[in-house]
């Protein structure tokens, strides 16, 4: 479920279940699983905006992750129940969108910042600035979203 934040940004939150598969010799969250914890919260906000993967196909415009950070503060374990966020900063260049994992008692595991650019899918060149139809989807949800908040 998409909704705004205190900054009345874009947000969304996926709950998971640490899987043993997820797991190394340590008895920790492998470090490569975090990337794919943080794309399942984008592509939960994705969905909520209106423009998810297939969208962006259609519409001709492949959108790569050039940019990836992540600030490990507290290991994962086995079973242990996380929330993962997803929050959009920027859209109408590229995709900014920020991640944050917390636990059961709110405390903050992990935080990151995905960027992604748009890119012509036939040409693969680089192109300036959003298409039209994901800022408009963004600027609809914010304002959908501004009107719910009011109520």
């Amino acid at each position: 479920m998409i909704e705004l934040d205190a900054e009345n940004k874009l947000i969304t939150r996926e709950k998971i279940r640490i899987p043993f598969y997820d797991i190394d010799m340590a008895g920790i969250v492998w470090h490569g699983h975090y990337l794919k914890y943080f794309e399942l919260a984008r592509s939960a906000l994705l969905d909520g905006i209106g423009y998810n993967y297939r969208e962006m196909i259609d519409t001709g415009v492949l959108w790569p992750v050039v940019d990836v950070t992540i600030r490990y503060l507290q290991p994962l374990v086995l079973d242990q129940e996380i929330l993962v966020s997803a929050c959009l900063q920027e859209w109408k260049l590229r995709l900014v969108i920020d991640y944050r994992i917390v636990d059961q008692n709110g405390i903050v595991c992990s935080k990151g910042t995905t960027v992604q650019a748009p890119v012509d899918a036939k040409t693969k060149a680089l192109q300036i600035g959003a298409p039209e139809l994901l800022i408009s989807h963004v600027e609809q949800c914010l304002q959908l979203q501004a009107e719910l908040k009011t109520r």
